[in-house]
């Protein structure tokens, strides 16, 4: 019952800037959320919280204590990354086109519109409103499209469409207005300016502005002050002259002793550009024909600038010289982030189009990460026997899997020519099935990473339902087109049977978990029970009144659930054929109005049923998707709903808000979905979007480019600890909730904390580990647990009752992935079985998921043993070998 978000997985980027903090740490957008990858350890996890719309923004302080993420609404959030917790909230009145910390991590640069706004960075402190606008500068002619900070935080570079970029103090002078200084002569909008500095110091001397033309405008600094006047700042080439300014007026006397005031606040060795002199040094074209440049970064320490353009071609330059170190071709879509790390050996690469995330050492000319999201959305999931592995397959053709603990996909099937329908994991763990709407069946090896096998059938059909029975012996799949169910020998690849009997498409299959009896489920209002192996022909067949939509068997497979169009789920009994239970979804899925839709979210009958089921490792619950941003758990036995899981809260999605807003209605449609900024598109760069996501499908989506939120696909893990959800935001994976959460299962007025330590201080260490048992705390279990000697654990564990077996299962699987002591716990789990094998098998439905779990961690730690073994037998071969020769030299 206490699932929560953990990960997000099949997109690992769709847009926005990405940003590298501590030198290994890439946080980067995934739709409204944030992903936070380890690129040491090659884990990533997405951050809990969610913005309201999709992320357009992201900065990181120097510390890489605070994260400020803004959406595509102007809302922004002030993150504390360590603790992943939201600190303080904002809305800004403009759109945000960039975003940066200053060097010392006290202010914070914010291109709202065509305003520059300085604002003070909030801190941990608890205020009613921490964030305070320092400075506004209105000097900008039109958006603001980069910013960058002197090393000293004391000036600001800013850049715009208005082609120029100005120099701004950030600093106020006493009694002197300091204009900023224009950089002119660009003939498109500025995409980049840096601050360049002398090497070894931070002393600026140069700076760089990068129009999107790809052209590079490479400025010099000098401390000449002979044709400054005041702190107005030096003219520029083609500045227009203020002639009424009062600044030009005052005398040399006067404007010295506002230098030595000035000079007074300074530190030394600080550099003053708004009183010296900038000329242009050079101008250098990348070369790139019809291309934009899309993104671009700087680091000063390396003096090397890479730049990205529209047509996925990246160049890095060693600067000032302009020498080309690298050009490389990504993809042929555009480059919508590149950024250094912090000591500038490796290059982060996003391509929001195509769901890309790179991560490139230049040096080496190696990739740290390469990463890359489906291009449609998702439409299956299949969790292998150990639910250490995920399989993804979408609308583009491709089989992904992932490592559920790291979140990364480590292989891509792409031999398919069609949309991917159907994933099923063969009971060995290292076979993948996997239906096509190409009319085959594919299966895949994962230790060699290839397709061993194809089912095709006389005739090109069109798959969309898949299964294989407990021996791995029979695959069946169901057809779209033919209304037919196809069985295939796994070890010849021959076709066996064709079973025929539905009127309608056949999108649910699923093999008994105890027996040979295939149940499928069909348009034509039935689901049909086959004996396979024994007799033709559908052994038994329940009736419906709306069409079925899938079908699914308890684990047990003592009951069998199917979901209906008219909303409800039906609890079967496949041995007796009787009717159990019926519940009735339409008011639990209902959620939601389109933007086109005509009637209200209440009034609407679209999309109210479950299109997805998946039983609990235990089937006492089930959990049900559709249509809707909701996913449900019911309870079967009383039949009630447990608790409803909102996918998202991502208001760019469609189908997210229960009430529109009447003013946004417009005589040409929902002013959502119409698009008036179209510069980009005009330029010859196309407007980058999520991606396109399965809404530009024929038939998929009705309002013309806003995805519509929906669950496609639902699957628990075996174990019963998470479970995955394939939607609109890509493959959400909920887990159990690792805090402290008071559940004892016998508790008494005796039963205490403090009674537990008596005990272990007495040495009565089975009375301690009981009474830890039925207060259920797992650190005190694990206490107990470890205070038994290995000659007392035989005795130990035959004395623990048989109700208490669960948790204590648990307790050792936890302690498996994370503790050293492997054969200390290994014994235990040994004597457990030994002492309690009869009362395991009696009550294996309700203890399935704890060993599941256990047999995970187990597996886990062979493979992690076994690789380490193999490696240090090779390291042995070698030092023996080599010893060898250096005796048998002369």
């Amino acid at each position: 019952m206490n699932y929560r978000f953990q990960n997000l997985l099949g997109a690992p980027y769709r847009g926005g800037n990405a940003v590298v903090t501590k030198n290994t740490r890439l946080i980067s957008p995934v739709g409204n959320r944030i992903a936070d990858t380890d690129l040491l350890k090659s884990q990533s996890a997405t951050l809990p919280f969610q913005c309201s719309s999709d992320v357009s923004r992201l900065a990181v302080s120097p510390d890489g204590a605070f994260l400020l993420v803004i959406d595509e609404n102007r809302r922004a959030l002030f993150v504390n990354l360590p603790r992943r917790a939201v600190l303080h909230r904002i809305t800004f009145k403009h759109p945000v086109g960039a975003l940066e910390f200053s060097p010392d991590g006290r202010l914070i640069a914010v291109g709202a519109g065509k305003l520059v706004q300085i604002w003070r960075s909030p801190g941990f402190r608890k205020e009613f409103f921490p964030f305070e606008l320092v400075r506004t500068f209105a000097d900008c002619n039109d958006k603001v499209t980069s910013l960058k900070w002197s090393p000293d935080s004391s000036y600001l570079l800013v850049g715009s469409k208005d082609l120029t970029a100005r120099l701004f103090c950030v600093r106020k002078l006493k009694g002197v207005y300091t204009k900023p200084f224009l950089f002119l002569g660009h003939r498109d909008s500025v995409v980049g300016c840096f601050f360049g500095a002398e090497k070894g110091t931070d002393r600026v001397n140069r700076a760089y502005t990068i129009a999107r033309d790809s052209y590079l405008f490479s400025w010099g600094y000098s401390g000449d002050v002979e044709n400054t006047g005041g702190g107005e700042g030096p003219p520029a080439p083609g500045t227009p002259e203020r002639s009424n300014e009062r600044a030009l007026e005052v005398n040399v006397k006067k404007r010295k002793e506002l230098d030595d005031e000035e000079d007074g606040g300074m530190e030394d060795g600080e550099c003053l550009l708004h009183r010296g002199k900038w000329e242009l040094l050079r101008k250098d074209g990348f070369m790139q024909q019809q291309a934009r440049v899309t993104s671009c970064d700087y680091h000063r320490g390396l003096d090397l600038l890479v730049v990205g353009f529209s047509n996925g071609v990246f160049g890095l330059y060693q600067m000032p010289d302009f020498v080309c170190i690298h050009l490389l071709s990504i993809s042929k879509e555009k480059i919508t982030t590149a950024v250094f790390n912090e000591l500038g050996n490796w290059l982060t690469f996003g391509c929001a189009k195509l769901g890309q995330l790179l991560v490139w050492e230049w040096k080496s000319e190696s990739y740290i990460l390469k990463q890359q999201g489906h291009y449609f959305d998702v439409s299956c999931l299949a969790y292998s026997p150990d639910s250490q592995l995920l399989a993804t397959g979408a609308d583009d053709n491709k089989v992904k899997v992932w490592t559920v603990s790291s979140g990364f996909c480590f292989v891509t099937f792409s031999e398919h020519t069609n949309a991917i329908t159907a994933l099923h994991f063969m009971a060995n763990n290292h076979c993948l099935l996997s239906a096509s709407l190409d009319g085959t069946v594919r299966a895949w090896d994962l230790f060699r990473y290839r397709n061993f096998r194809t089912f095709t059938t006389p005739s090109s059909r069109q798959f969309v339902s898949l299964t294989a029975d407990q021996s791995s012996e029979v695959i069946c799949a169901g057809t779209l087109d033919s209304f037919e169910i196809f069985v295939w020998s796994m070890k010849t690849g021959r076709l066996l049977d064709i079973l025929s009997g539905h009127e309608g498409p056949v999108h649910g299959l699923m093999f008994s978990p105890t027996s040979a009896v295939l149940a499928s489920s069909s348009w034509d209002k039935t689901v049909r029970l086959w004996d396979v192996f024994e007799s033709k022909g559908a052994v038994e067949t329940f009736p419906h009144t709306h069409d079925v939509l899938t079908v699914v068997y308890r684990p047990d497979g003592k009951q069998l659930a199917c979901s209906t169009l008219d909303g409800q789920i039906h609890f079967w009994d496949p041995i007796d054929g009787l009717l159990m239970y019926t519940i009735e979804g339409r008011r639990d899925i209902s959620g939601g109005r389109l933007a086109t839709d005509r009637r209200a979210a209440a009034n609407s009958s679209s999309g109210k049923y479950f299109t997805t089921l998946c039983y609990s490792a235990d089937g006492s619950y089930i959990l049900a998707g559709g249509s809707s941003k909701f996913i449900c758990l019911y309870d079967v036995a009383e039949q009630v709903l447990l608790r409803r899981f909102q996918i998202t809260h991502n208001l760019s999605l469609d189908g997210v808000l229960d009430f529109l807003n009447s003013k946004k209605m417009t005589d040409a449609g929902p002013l959502d979905l119409i698009d008036d900024d179209d510069t980009d598109t005009e330029e010859g760069v196309d407007k980058q979007t999520r991606g396109k996501l399965g809404y530009d499908l024929p038939g998929s989506m009705p309002n013309r480019g806003r995805p519509i939120i929906r669950t496609k696909c639902l699957r628990i893990a075996p174990t019963g600890r998470s479970f995955a959800a394939a939607t609109t935001e890509g493959v959400l994976v909920y887990s159990t909730d690792e805090t402290f959460i008071f559940d004892p299962t016998d508790l008494d007025i005796d039963v205490t904390p403090e009674a537990i330590d008596a005990a272990l201080s007495e040495g009565l260490i089975k009375r301690a580990l009981i009474l830890s048992l039925r207060l259920n705390e797992d650190s005190l279990i694990k206490k107990c647990v470890f205070a038994a000697s290995p000659a007392d654990i035989p005795a130990l564990a035959s004395s623990i009752p048989s109700r208490y077996l669960q948790r204590l299962i648990d307790a050792f699987a936890g302690l498996l992935e994370n503790c050293p002591h492997l054969e200390f716990i290994l014994r235990w789990c040994q004597e457990i079985c030994k002492a309690h094998g009869q009362s395991i098998q009696q009550n294996s439905r309700t203890l399935l998921p704890a060993l599941k779990s256990l047999q995970k961690a187990i597996t886990r730690m062979h493979q992690d043993l076994a690789d380490t073994c193999a490696s240090n037998e090779y390291m042995l071969r070698y030092l023996c070998s080599a010893g060898t020769r250096q005796k048998g030299s002369p």
